[in-house]
């Protein structure tokens, strides 16, 4: 019995606010309906579309990580080549100057083998010209000396003294093949001497 009071004082007092309670009734039942039908045509393709944008959307946000992620490797990547670059350039530019110091510690080599060997035939050449020289002054001494002897011998001995010298000289001369010429060019050397003396 309460409920009913209370119903006839709710009824009562939407009435007094304006309100027609079938009217009420009636527009919810359409509301209601309304929102089903929405809900079945309207809110499930509405609700795919969102979660196909949000797929969309985390997928662009994943391939822009990945992007991210692509490019920070990418950088290291040219880092790491650029480094190895600048490695092999500075192994390039030593490699470079070691072949430069050696080429340069080649040249002084040759060079002082050079300038050596220079001395060296400078030298043999001083030697030669030197001994050349002494034989020559050897050569002029001995016949500076026979002509002295010669001059000596002309005019302190006379005929018969020169011709006993020269048989001594050749009687201690021990006679070989190879000095008997020479002793056949003294006995020409002792006639020229007696035509001289003559």
């Amino acid at each position: 019995m309460i409920v009913p009071l209370f119903l006839a004082g709710f009824v009562d007092g939407l009435k007094a606010l304006g309100i027609n309670l079938p009217s009420l009734l009636a527009q919810l039942i359409n509301f209601f309906l309304l929102l089903g039908l929405l809900y079945l045509v309207a809110y499930k393709p509405v609700m795919r579309m969102l979660d196909e944008r949000r797929r969309r959307i985390q997928e662009g946000i994943q391939a822009s990580e990945e992007a991210k992620e692509r490019l920070a490797q990418t950088e290291k990547e040219v880092q790491a080549q650029l480094e190895k670059a600048r490695q092999e350039g500075q192994a390039f530019i030593a490699q470079a100057q070691q072949i430069s110091g050696r080429i340069q510690e080649e040249s002084r080599q040759q060079a002082r083998q050079e300038a050596e060997q220079l001395l060296g035939r400078a030298r043999n050449e001083i030697q030669l010209e030197r001994d050349s020289a002494i034989a020559e002054l050897r050569k002029e001494f001995a016949d500076l000396t026979v002509r002295a002897a010669e001059r000596v011998i002309r005019r302190s001995l006379d005929r018969e003294d020169h011709r006993r010298l020269i048989e001594e000289v050749l009687a201690e001369a021990p006679i070989t093949p190879a000095q008997g010429g020479h002793t056949s060019s003294g006995s020409g050397t002792e006639d020229g001497a007696e035509k001289d003396g003559a």
